[in-house]
């Protein structure tokens, strides 16, 4: 219990550290890739787009890979693995000559990119199910919160530093990090058993696929992500549009802040009550509510009602990530949660690319308003598969497992 406790506020720390850094070179990133030669701005604003993607390309691929590996082995040592992965490639962005070699980097921060879902199963793991919801909601407030203020801080790093003193700053956070989980970590040892035909990668692959409710939330994680991310890259031209103050990236900041901000404040507050009512009952009703907050967002005629609406939106949106998680911890064996766990990370980095690509088309095509109606639809169409998934017979899949092995 004591060691649990432990655990948990190190990986809390870690997760506010490492998805904190990771940020800080979001707000530059164009401009840094400006400086590597004479480009239109057409150019630049195409390879930013390329360059922003790459990462999470190759860790859709790596996730269920580091799931595995850390299954076998252990949580700690990928952790490790990652923590140093990342913090060798962000120093290396500093130094770069051309885009390609920035693209490439990017590439490969994504390979060791699996920190978040790999502390996630670590916690999920060594956490009793009856309060799996809380714990990972209120995990989640240490990676929201970095990414709350990372931008921020990077913005202030490159503004003061330049952008290569920030990639050096931020590859020496997450080093320590990484120190902070080789000293501070206390993982239970791996007993390394032989290689089980009912755990191999081809039939916990089938298991998945074949499980109604465990393949409906990844389903559901992906469309939440394509939902978050179909608006971001928009946020600051939206907000331009309403205000003609000076001072629009701060006020684009303020609304993009917002609901990270309803995140933090609710999403233990979700986790708890899932734990209490049932994890399904309360994703779905989350579901529709993002609907609610969301399609009003394209009528708006002045920022502050955009950034009330954020604000609801992020409370709601707070516990939909945790309860997904929890789900997993429930209904995944144990020997394979981290496996599990990679699969689901894999299905949100996948929303993470499709959806700043939807709402680059979308807008394109009719306007940014019309991005607000397509998000809410992707979160009615979540709320519609979960409803009718949920009303069907129980499955084990420990048992579906072993029937196909």
């Amino acid at each position: 219990m004591k060691n649990r406790k432990h655990n948990f506020i190190i990986i809390l720390i870690a997760n506010f550290i490492v998805a904190g850094s990771t940020t800080m070179i979001m707000p530059f990133l164009s401009l840094y890739i400006d400086t590597l030669g004479d480009f239109s701005e057409s150019y630049v604003q195409r390879w930013a787009g390329f360059i922003f993607a790459a990462t999470f390309i190759t860790a859709f691929l790596m996730s269920p890979i580091w799931g595995r590996i850390a299954d076998k082995y252990g949580y700690k040592p990928i952790m490790i693995i990652n923590c140093f992965g990342i913090a060798i490639s962000i120093f290396l962005m500093g130094y770069v000559q051309d885009v390609g070699q920035f693209f490439v980097l990017r590439l490969f921060m994504g390979i060791v990119t699996g920190f978040i879902p790999t502390s996630m199963a670590f916690i999920s793991r060594h956490t009793p199910k009856e309060i799996a919801g809380k714990t990972l909601g209120t995990l989640q407030m240490g990676s929201v919160g970095g990414t709350l203020f990372g931008p921020v801080i990077g913005g202030l790093l490159a503004d003061t530093f330049g952008f290569t003193y920030t990639f050096l700053f931020t590859a020496a956070a997450i080093v320590l990090s990484g120190i902070i989980i080789i000293f501070g970590i206390h993982e239970p040892e791996i007993i390394k058993k032989k290689k089980s035909a009912i755990y191999s990668r081809k039939n916990v692959l089938w298991a998945i696929f074949h499980h109604r409710l465990m393949f409906s939330v990844m389903i559901v994680t992906s469309l939440i992500q394509i939902g978050n991310f179909s608006i971001q890259p928009l946020l600051s031209l939206y907000v331009t549009h309403l205000t003609s103050a000076a001072n629009v990236a701060m006020l684009a900041g303020v609304a993009f802040s917002a609901a990270g901000l309803g995140n933090i404040l609710f999403a233990r507050f979700w986790g708890h009550l899932s734990d209490q009512i049932g994890y399904e009952r309360v994703l779905i009703a989350l579901l529709i509510c993002c609907v609610v907050f969301v399609v009003p967002q394209a009528f708006v005629t002045s920022l502050w009602q955009l950034i009330i609406l954020r604000l609801l939106f992020g409370i709601v949106a707070g516990g939909l990530i945790p309860i997904t998680s929890a789900l997993i911890r429930r209904d995944a064996p144990v020997a394979i949660q981290g496996e599990v766990m990679g699969y689901s990370q894999s299905f949100r980095f996948l929303g993470n690319i499709i959806g700043p690509v939807l709402g680059g088309i979308v807008s394109g095509l009719i306007n940014i308003p019309a991005v607000f109606y397509v998000t809410g639809s992707l979160f009615l169409v979540a709320f519609i598969i979960l409803y009718f998934i949920q009303k069907k017979p129980k499955q084990y899949m420990d048992d579906m497992l072993k029937e196909h092995a």
